[in-house]
C-alpha cells in the first residue's frame, strides 16, 4: 500500500473538528480585530513619528500631532488638502497626492500578520469565519481612520517674501498681506479618505491570505492555492528584497555622504517609493515629473536632479537612460532587477508542485509580475503644489514650489508581464533538477494511481 499521504486535509466539519473557526466567538473575533488594527496603527504610527522627526517636523509650532497624524492617514490611502487664506485679495493654494510607503508597508506587514495569527493552527477555514474576521478587522480599521482624519488638520502661518519693497507694485503687496498675514493648511477629505482606506485594508487582507503558506483558506478555494500561493508569495519576497536593498544603502550613505538626518527621512518615509521605482526603471518603465521651486519631497539627490532637469514646462523623463546620463551607476539597475526577479520565479517554481511545466511557471510569475506592478506602480504617484494667488493670479512656481512624479502604469505593466514570462519558463528548467513540494518519490505511486491499490 502506499504511504503518500493527500497533498491537502479533508474540510473539516463539526465543532471540534480542527478548522476550529467554525463557530468563533463573537467576542473572540473582535479582540483578535481590535489586536490587528491596534498593531498596525501603532507601527505606522512609530514609523511616521522617526521619519518625521528625521525630517525636521518636529520643530513645527503646535503641528506635529496633526501631521503624524495626515501622514498616517495618507499612508492608509487617505486624502489630505491643502489651503489657506492671506486676506480679502489673496489666498494659498495647494495639493497633496503622496503616499508614504515605508508606513504603508510597515503597517500591511504588521496588520497583515497578526490578522492571520489565530488561523495558524487551523488546517482548513469556514468562509463564514474568515469573513467575520475580516469584516470586524475592516469595520475597527476604518473607524480608527475617521478618528484620525478628525485630527488631521492644521493652519501654518505662510512666511513668503514678495520682493523688492522699494517697488511700488510689491509695497502694495506687501501692505495686503501684512494686513492679514497668509496661512496655509491641511484637511483630510474624510469621504474619499474612508473609500480609499476600506479598499486598502480589504487588499491588505485579501494579500495576506494569499501570501501565507500556512494559513487555511475554505475548502472551495484550497485546491487553487497551489497555484496561486507560490508565486504570490515570491512577488511579495521580489518587494521585500528591494526594499532591504534600498534600506542597505541607504544607511551606508547616511553614514558616508553626510546629511544623515535627511536620508533616514527617505529611508522612513518613502524607502518603497524609491526601490520600487528602481524595480520599475530596471525592467525598462519609466515615470515623468519634475520639482520647481525651493522644495522638494524627500527624495535621493539623483531623482531631484533628473526632475530638475526639465525644459520650461515640459516633465523630466525618468527611465534608466535619463538617470545613468547623471550617474553611471544607475545602469546597475538592470542587471539588479534580471538577478532578482529570476530568483523570485526560481523560488515560486521550486514552490510549486512538480506537474507544473516550465510553460505553466512563465504564465504564472508573468501574470503575477505584471499584476504586481500594476498594484505598487500607481502607489509611487506624487503631486505636491503649495504657492499664493493675488486677486486670482500666482505663479506656484515663483511664490511656492511643486513636485510632480507620475508613473506609465500601463507601460510599466506590461514590460513586468514580459520579463515575468521569460523569467517563468527560465526558472521552470532550471527547477527541474530541484525536489519540489509535493513531487512523488522515486518508485511511488503513479499521480494516477488508486492510493489505496497494494
Amino acid at each position: 500500500m502506499s504511504s503518500r499521504l493527500p497533498s491537502t486535509p479533508p474540510p473539516a466539519t463539526g465543532r471540534g473538528a480542527p478548522g476550529g473557526d467554525s463557530a468563533p466567538t463573537a467576542l473572540r473575533v473582535a479582540v483578535q480585530a481590535l489586536a490587528a488594527v491596534v498593531a498596525g496603527y501603532l507601527a505606522m504610527g512609530v514609523t511616521a513619528a522617526l521619519g518625521l522627526w528625521a525630517a525636521g517636523a518636529a520643530d513645527l509650532p503646535g503641528g506635529f500631532a496633526a501631521v503624524l497624524a495626515a501622514v498616517v492617514v495618507m499612508a492608509a490611502g487617505g486624502q489630505v488638502e491643502i489651503a489657506g487664506s492671506a486676506g480679502s485679495l489673496a489666498g494659498t493654494q495647494g495639493q497633496l497626492t503622496a503616499m508614504p510607503l515605508t508606513v504603508t508597508l510597515v503597517g500591511a506587514l504588521v496588520t497583515g500578520a497578526v490578522f492571520l495569527r489565530p488561523l495558524r493552527h487551523h488546517a482548513v477555514a469556514r468562509a463564514g469565519g474568515l469573513a467575520a474576521r475580516a469584516a470586524a478587522v475592516t469595520a475597527l480599521w476604518l473607524a480608527a481612520l475617521a478618528g484620525l482624519s478628525a485630527v488631521a488638520r492644521h493652519d501654518f502661518r505662510l512666511a513668503i517674501d514678495v520682493g523688492d519693497p522699494q517697488e511700488p507694485l510689491t509695497d502694495l503687496f506687501g501692505e495686503l498681506l501684512d494686513a492679514a498675514e497668509p496661512t496655509v493648511g491641511f484637511r483630510t477629505l474624510v469621504g474619499p479618505t474612508l473609500g480609499y482606506g476600506l479598499l486598502w485594508i480589504l487588499g491588505v487582507l485579501l494579500v495576506a491570505l494569499l501570501v501565507s503558506r500556512r494559513s487555511p483558506l475554505p475548502a472551495r478555494v484550497l485546491r487553487h492555492h497551489e497555484a496561486v500561493r507560490p508565486v504570490a508569495s515570491a512577488m511579495l519576497l521580489l518587494l521585500l528584497a528591494y526594499v532591504a536593498i534600498g534600506l542597505v544603502v541607504g544607511l551606508v550613505v547616511a553614514a558616508t555622504k553626510g546629511h544623515a538626518a535627511e536620508t533616514l527621512a527617505v529611508l522612513l518615509l518613502g524607502l518603497p517609493n524609491v526601490s520600487w521605482l528602481a524595480l520599475g526603471v530596471g525592467i525598462g518603465g519609466s515615470w515623468e515629473g519634475s520639482v520647481d521651486g525651493p522644495f522638494g519631497l524627500p527624495m535621493p539627490q539623483l531623482l531631484d536632479t533628473v526632475l530638475r532637469g526639465g525644459d520650461g514646462p515640459d516633465l523630466s523623463t525618468v527611465d534608466l537612460p535619463s538617470l545613468a546620463a547623471q550617474d553611471g551607476r544607475a545602469w546597475w539597475l538592470l542587471p539588479v532587477a534580471a538577478v532578482l526577479v529570476l530568483a523570485a520565479a526560481f523560488v515560486a517554481a521550486v514552490r510549486s508542485p512538480a506537474r507544473f511545466r516550465p510553460w505553466h511557471h512563465a504564465l504564472h510569475v508573468g501574470v503575477a509580475f505584471a499584476l504586481t506592478m500594476l498594484a505598487i506602480t500607481p502607489l509611487t504617484l506624487v503631486e505636491a503644489r503649495v504657492g499664493l494667488s493675488i486677486l486670482g493670479i500666482g505663479d506656484l512656481a515663483a511664490l511656492g514650489g511643486e513636485v510632480v512624479l507620475r508613473p506609465e502604469v500601463w507601460r510599466t505593466a506590461g514590460l513586468a508581464l514580459v520579463w515575468g514570462l521569460l523569467a517563468g519558463f527560465l526558472a521552470g528548467l532550471l527547477a527541474t533538477g530541484v525536489r519540489h513540494r509535493g513531487q512523488v518519490p522515486p518508485g511511488a505511486d503513479e499521480p494516477g494511481q488508486d492510493a489505496g491499490q497494494g
